[in-house]
């Protein structure tokens, strides 16, 4: 933190990076982009396949759950994937571009601010996204309520912090906005893909499953399955993601450039 910085009151830093979130909050709203993907997207989704009527028959093959119960975290997952994947790293590298980020580095202001506001305004979008989702999908849709709330919020908090890092990451390697999109992508789908999207996580052969536990939103929809039937997340789910908080959190920061 740079001198002058240190030199203004606590409340006076407070209300300085305050202003800084409500500009990149300002900004985030302008560009609708990270809204449509991080709220209105898996909203859509939920409501296509609530529409569909074997959605709601319980099947055996997933445990005596209805095929919506368990998409249900599986689009939690892909909300924050959005979120941490593209709205994240997207604006930061469009700063880069411009030299905002350049330019910041020079100012009192200290830089990492920039970036902790950004961080703060997208999961805000990202758990906004998500309470929608999960009361959408109770109260209209009748999906299954769920039955350990403290072990589910742990699961989404420890899946943000294992995705988060990875989008500074892809905003440090990436030159172009155009290149961050193309890297989230990249990573994106094939995630998804283990997290049960296209075939979910029960219904796969023990090979890819296996795959699936070691894959951040993998391990991060099975916490969140047994979370919401009442079970605390296998310890393996939760060490994978907090294994990825830290290795990509390491990264992010040892590559992450201001120039």
């Amino acid at each position: 933190m740079t001198s002058l910085s240190l030199s203004l009151p606590r409340p006076a830093r407070r209300a300085a990076f305050g202003q800084i979130v409500l500009n990149e909050a300002r900004l985030t709203r302008r560009q609708p982009a990270g809204l449509i993907g991080g709220i209105v997207f898996p909203v859509v989704l939920l409501v296509i396949f609530s529409a569909i009527p074997a959605f709601h028959q319980p099947v055996a093959d997933l445990g005596g759950l209805t095929t919506l119960d368990v998409y249900v975290p599986i689009l939690i997952v892909f909300s924050l994937g959005l979120v941490a994947l593209f709205s994240l790293p997207m604006p930061l590298t469009t700063y880069r571009e411009l030299g905002v980020l350049r330019r910041l580095s020079t100012t009192p202001v200290p830089p990492w601010w920039l970036l902790t506001a950004q961080g703060v305004v997208q999961l805000c979008m990202a758990l906004t996204g998500i309470v929608i989702l999960l009361v959408t999908s109770v109260t209209v849709f009748g999906a299954l309520v769920p039955k350990s709330p403290g072990a589910l919020a742990l699961s989404i908090a420890l899946t943000a912090a294992a995705l988060f890092p990875m989008g500074l990451l892809i905003a440090s390697v990436a030159k172009t906005a155009t290149g961050a999109s193309v890297i989230g992508r990249l990573a994106f789908f094939p995630m998804i893909f283990f997290a049960g999207m296209w075939w979910p996580r029960e219904l796969m052969p023990g090979v890819l499953q296996g795959v699936s536990d070691f894959t951040p939103l993998g391990a991060a929809v099975e916490a969140m399955q047994d979370s919401m039937q009442g079970q605390f997340p296998p310890a393996a789910s939760l060490l994978v993601l907090a294994a990825y908080a830290v290795v990509f959190g390491f990264l992010a920061k040892r590559f992450f450039r201001w120039e």
